[in-house]
């Protein structure tokens, strides 16, 4: 079978990215009506994983150069702000559900 071609390679790593990006806040939304302290934390640490993802997906497409410097830069930014939101909120969930 015969390689898919650049474009192909590029559309479906960008489709990665977009769906765990996208996932992102679609599971910090689901958060916000957790059934409990527990659900919280879980809808909240699966938004970090996927940002994690994003983080991974990103790396490739500035390594295959489908991203410039200054686009990866930004976006790799603003990913890892979110995931240090992420981490302190579920840090601080946790620590007040083990005080009670």
């Amino acid at each position: 079978a015969a390689l898919p071609g650049l474009g192909q390679f590029w559309r479906v790593m960008s489709k990665q990215l977009l769906r765990c990006g996208t996932s992102i806040g679609a599971n910090i939304s689901e958060s916000i009506s957790a059934e409990s302290d527990l659900d919280f934390i879980h809808k909240l640490a699966i938004a970090q994983k996927e940002a994690e993802e994003t983080l991974y997906w990103l790396v490739l497409l500035k390594r295959t150069n489908f991203l410039t410097e200054v686009q990866y830069s930004s976006m790799n930014q603003d990913c890892v702000e979110m995931k240090k939101l992420l981490t302190s909120i579920i840090v601080t969930s946790k620590q007040k559900k083990n005080d009670n």
